[in-house]
């Protein structure tokens, strides 16, 4: 057996490629509606936090498709706050993809976040986690959301199963988090494979990695403009455009700041948060007007036929 063995049967008998997308072809895929890329901003903890992101929006004429919301954990909002929220996302027909319970590093289980448990990877621990997440996913399916933040495949896997078998409602989506560290094709086309609607590959890749991603896959993709220091502080504000022509149908994401336990733990200052998320729709529009100085033929607008709006 030798490696051209190999190389033959990823030839052809799958979708992979054996090198990055060097040559970095245009994406054949758009999002319904034919845009290229839409706008997600990560980190819209609480109700005034959404109510100000809604406004700067506006004022700004700046169309945002789609929050991540609650990523210190939907439990940290009473009834009334979740529904309200969900209210807010059905009138301003915004796409929410609420996260029920954070993963490790905020539970009991601290290796996650000392120095060199990073490596053990941000899943679901224990069974007693995942019953909790279900609970929480049960709150808020009935507060009317009907988008999730997926952390782990494991957790995906019983969530497609349990959407396919009628227990949660079929037009729930499921995004997987960057928390679960995918970073090819491979690991994209498994998260296909188990139910994902879209995944948020790690925030580093160069643009022949994200060709080779989208190369391998149908799922929308989740791609960084903008990330937190403690991530890298990625800022691709100049690529944009080439990342909406390779990676098609792909969310530009937002989440500047210091690091996600400064932004999402639960003493946070809701002050600091209702100035970030201005900050953050700011971005949107500095993106944007960079892709428009370039003629690459993408395409944004605002269509939202195909979001999973809340249903309250």
């Amino acid at each position: 057996m030798a490696f051209a063995d190999y190389e033959k049967f990823i030839t052809e008998q799958t979708n992979f490629s054996l090198r990055d997308g060097y040559d970095l072809p245009s994406s054949k895929l758009t999002f319904p509606g034919g845009a290229h890329y839409r706008m997600e901003i990560a980190g819209i903890e609480t109700v005034s936090n959404f109510e100000i992101m809604l406004k700067e929006a506006e004022l700004r004429n700046m169309p945002v498709h789609r929050i991540i919301a609650a990523v210190k954990g939907a439990t940290l909002m009473d009834n009334q706050e979740l529904k309200y929220f969900a209210q807010m996302g059905a009138d301003s027909k915004t796409e929410v993809m609420i996260l029920p319970v954070p993963s490790r590093g905020w539970d009991i289980g601290k290796q996650y976040s000392t120095k060199e448990g990073y490596v053990s990877g941000m899943r679901m621990r224990g069974h007693d986690m995942i019953t909790n997440w279900l609970r929480e996913l049960d709150r808020c399916i009935e507060a009317g959301f009907r988008g999730f933040l997926v952390p782990d495949e494991g957790l995906l896997y019983l969530l497609n199963k349990l959407r396919d078998g009628g227990v949660i409602p079929a037009n729930v989506k499921f995004k997987v988090s960057i928390f679960a560290g995918h970073a090819s094709g491979v690991g994209g086309k498994l998260l296909e494979e188990l139910g994902a609607d879209s995944f948020n590959p790690l925030a580093d890749l160069t643009l022949p990695m994200l060709a080779s991603i989208r190369n391998s896959i149908n799922l929308p993709l989740d791609v960084y403009v903008s990330v937190v220091e403690s991530m890298g502080g990625v800022q691709r504000f100049h690529e944009a455009a080439e990342i909406a022509r390779i990676c098609a149908p792909v969310y530009f994401k937002f989440e500047p700041g210091p690091s996600e336990g400064e932004l999402y733990n639960t003493w946070v200052d809701k002050s600091y948060l209702d100035y970030l998320v201005k900050e953050k729709v700011r971005y949107l529009q500095i993106t944007k007007e960079w892709v428009d100085r370039i003629d690459n033929g993408v395409i944004f607008n605002n269509y939202r036929e195909d979001l999973s709006i809340p249903q309250p």
